[in-house]
Formats: structure tokens, sequence, C-alpha cells
């Protein structure tokens, strides 16, 4: 006995089905949707929400998007932090965060 498995992609706006089919996400008010459109569709959602995404801000990030870390504007860098500790004969590791009490001995210093 055989089997056969068939995968039909369809599109969730219209219910026909293409081979073209991809899953989009969007979020709105904290929610966030899935919806599978042939590239016809996808490209009307797109145009009727281009204004709003031109106008708004991005905000977080995606579970398949890497960003780097934020590095406040209002203090030493860590790489900074360590040369000054070591400088000042502070034990300090070359990865991982800058310890608190360096922090401190830091912004006393300056």
């Amino acid at each position: 006995m055989a089997q056969r498995i068939v995968t039909v992609y369809t599109d969730d706006l219209t219910g026909q089905e293409s081979e073209e089919v991809q899953t989009h996400s969007f979020a709105l008010d904290g929610i966030n949707y899935e919806i599978d459109l042939a590239s016809d569709n996808y490209d009307k959602l797109f145009e009727a929400l281009a204004p709003f995404i031109s106008s708004g801000r991005k905000v977080g990030r995606t579970k398949n998007t890497v960003t780097p870390r934020k590095q406040t504007q209002d203090g030493p860098s860590a790489e900074q932090l360590r040369a000054w500790a070591r400088e000042n004969d502070y034990a300090v590791n070359d990865r991982g965060r800058v310890p608190a009490n360096i922090r401190q001995a830091y912004a006393e210093a300056h």
C-alpha cells in the first residue's frame, strides 16, 4: 500500500488554490495575525497598509530577525568601561555585563 500526501495552498481571502500562496504576518493593537495570500492579494494588502507603514514607527522585532543590542546614549560603552576598569586596577571580564560597582566607580571618577 502506498500513501500520497498532497498539500493544497489556498488563499485565505479568495479561497482559491494556488502554488504561489505564502503566509504573511502583521499585528494591530497588540494582536498578531497570519494570513495566507497569493501574490495579487498580498499586493492589495501592502498597498492598503503602505500609508500607515510609511508614517509609523518600527518597534520590537520579529522572531526571525536579529537586531544588534541597544547601546545607551547617555554613558560609556561596555568596551570603554572595561578599558577604564583595567587602567584603574579593577578585574573585569572580556565579555558579558560590566558589573555595577565598576559602572558606579567610573561615574564617580568622571
